[in-house]
Formats: structure tokens, C-alpha cells, sequence
């Protein structure tokens, strides 16, 4: 028998000073069995770094034609490609064939370190690529935020992402290993 999903609900109210945007997000996540809880909160963060009114989640890790998360226009061409993990050469190449604008976030810790030292010459010529990395401190912060029910006010300033809840004050900062255009 298949392992199901487990299904995350969050209500994120984003406060985004960077880019003057102020919205509340309703949003159902789906927690793929094979996905980690830290996994699940940096998507959340992903979303409220680019959060748009079409701005979406992807079935991601079930499929391997569609990143974490995507932006499309009204002529189904992706505007913004989200991609979380360190992904191979031949998935940089797709998605940035693909879509205007691709965002990596990389999580592994010391694997993704050593991803990007073999990535890094071959991801210079993709110049709409955008790779940052998180730690393995702020993933394990933004973890004890997850619950089934979210109610998470985010805001972002100078690039600095704080989420909070009741309890918990989480800052993520990211590590630019290569800034697109």
C-alpha cells in the first residue's frame, strides 16, 4: 500500500518591503512521503520570497517535468521556475529553456556544497539563474514552526526573511552562489 500525503494548511500574511507587496495567502501543502519537514517549510518560504497572485505549487516531487514551484502567464509560458535540492545539469538546462526566470535553493548542507563546487563553471552561461543557499540551522528552525494549521506572518527586508507564528521568531538568510540577471 502506497504511502499518502500529508496535507499542511498556512495561512501566510506577507509583508514583503524588498518589493512593496502585502498579501495573505491561503495555502494547502501537500508533504510528499519521500519530502522532510524542513523540505516543506523552505517551499513555504520559496512562496513567500515570490509570492504572487499566480505564483503556484507543483506536484514536484511525484513529477519530473514540473519544479517546486512555478509562475505561468496567461499563455501558459513559465515565467518564474522555483527548484529546491541541488539538481543535475541536464534539469538546469530544462528549466532554463524553459522559463525567464529560475531560482535554486539549495539545502544539503556539506553534500550541497560539494553539488555546487561541480555545478557552479557549468551554471555561469545560464544568465536568468539564480542559486541560493540555506543552512542546516535555519531549516531545523523553520521545522519547529510547522504544524498542520499555520497562521505565520512574514516579512521580508534587505533580503532577510523573518517568519513568526505565536512562539517562534525565524530568520532566514540565504548564502547568493550565483546571481542572475
Amino acid at each position: 500500500m502506497a504511502l499518502k500525503a500529508t496535507i499542511y494548511k498556512a495561512e501566510l500574511n506577507i509583508t514583503d518591503l524588498d518589493r512593496s507587496y502585502y498579501a495573505s495567502h491561503n495555502l494547502t501543502l501537500a508533504l510528499h512521503p519521500s519530502e522532510t519537514v524542513e523540505r516543506m517549510m523552505l517551499r513555504l518560504v520559496a512562496f513567500a520570497r515570490h509570492a504572487s497572485d499566480t505564483l503556484a505549487f507543483t506536484k514536484g516531487i511525484s513529477e519530473d517535468d514540473e519544479p517546486d514551484l512555478w509562475q505561468k502567464n496567461y499563455s501558459d509560458e513559465i515565467e518564474l521556475w522555483i527548484e529546491l535540492g541541488e539538481p543535475d545539469e541536464k534539469r538546469l538546462r530544462k528549466a532554463c529553456g524553459r522559463a525567464e526566470q529560475v531560482w535554486i535553493y539549495s539545502y544539503g548542507g556539506r553534500a550541497a556544497d560539494v553539488w555546487w563546487q561541480g555545478m557552479e563553471g557549468k551554471a555561469s552561461r545560464f544568465e536568468h539563474l539564480h542559486v541560493l543557499g540555506v543552512s542546516p540551522d535555519t531549516l531545523t528552525q523553520l521545522a519547529a514552526l510547522a504544524e498542520r494549521s499555520m497562521q505565520l506572518q512574514v516579512t521580508i527586508q534587505d533580503g532577510q526573511i523573518w517568519l513568526s507564528d505565536n512562539v517562534h521568531n525565524v530568520l532566514v538568510e540565504f548564502v547568493t552562489l550565483k546571481e542572475g540577471h
